[in-house]
């Protein structure tokens, strides 16, 4: 079964020795995305939804490298610093997910890298042609 790696500069760069995205088989599978601004590197300020969401356009971004859609996604895990944002978060993101959304674990932390709030892993079910192997 092959494996490659998934990077895109519309996402956020590795702050450490991992990629973006790893590819094996049917399945892609993204590191842990912030509320990074790709084109500066900075965290995004504001609301926990506004750190949702380009969490989550930060994932879109990695698996529309990997040639998947947010749709492609079966299983997420939602990392947040305070359990306080869960509501404000799901409410976020549920405009990423409208129709049948992943399965999903959410889980309180005590820190995430560079000071962020929200942390969002994804797996994704990616169809592939027979003859692409």
């Amino acid at each position: 079964m092959s494996r490659r790696a998934i990077t895109t500069e519309q996402a956020p760069s590795a702050i450490g020795p991992y990629s973006q995205g790893i590819q094996v088989g049917n399945l892609v599978f993204t590191a842990g995305q912030s509320s990074l601004d790709p084109a500066t590197g900075q965290l995004v300020a504001g609301s926990i939804e506004e750190q949702t969401r380009q969490t989550l356009r930060n994932l879109q971004a990695i698996l529309a490298a990997a040639g998947c859609s947010m749709a492609d996604v079966v299983k997420t895990t939602v990392f947040l610093v305070d359990m306080n944002d869960f509501k404000a978060m799901n409410s976020a993101y549920a405009e990423f997910f409208p129709v049948a959304p992943p399965a999903r674990s959410t889980v309180q932390v005590s820190a995430l890298p560079l000071g962020a709030r929200i942390e969002i892993e994804a797996i994704a079910f990616k169809a592939i042609d027979d003859k692409q192997g």
